[in-house]
């Protein structure tokens, strides 16, 4: 029971220093491999906004020991309203892992609106599926 304690003492921990430091960035994500449970270190991510019928890169970053960017956004930008692109490079991190999977990289399409601060971009991952949604 102890040791129960502590690990949901350390999910709590963990998640509130992750949403300081996520605080003064608008754009986070997380990788989670449902496949066993645990959080996905070094997962490549790159961030890209939509200009016209073209993409430009705006920044990239790769997922820690929680399996997440805090700040993907660029630092000391303002995010503008628009359709932003979060690709995830799944396949180089299965391959990395010895696992087959059928999605090379997973690409997350969203219009952010403004409405909120901070938009946040949870994956969950599996060789053979995902789901995402917006997190807060």
């Amino acid at each position: 029971m102890t040791m129960l304690k502590n690990l949901i003492a350390a999910a709590v921990l963990g998640g509130l220093t992750s949403a300081t430091f996520a605080a003064g960035n608008p754009l986070s994500v997380h990788v989670l491999n449902l496949q066993d449970g645990l959080p996905s270190p070094e997962v490549s991510v790159t961030l890209e906004k939509q200009n016209g019928q073209d993409w430009s890169t705006l920044n990239s970053g790769t997922t820690n020991e929680q399996g997440r960017i805090t700040a993907l956004y660029p630092e000391g930008k303002t995010l503008e309203k628009g359709t932003y692109r979060v690709t995830f490079k799944t396949g180089d991190w299965f391959k990395k892992h010895q696992s087959a999977t059928f999605f090379p990289e997973v690409p997350v399409i969203f219009e952010a609106d403004g409405s909120v601060p901070h938009y946040h971009i949870p994956l969950l991952l599996s060789p053979y599926g995902f789901s995402t949604y917006r997190g807060n």
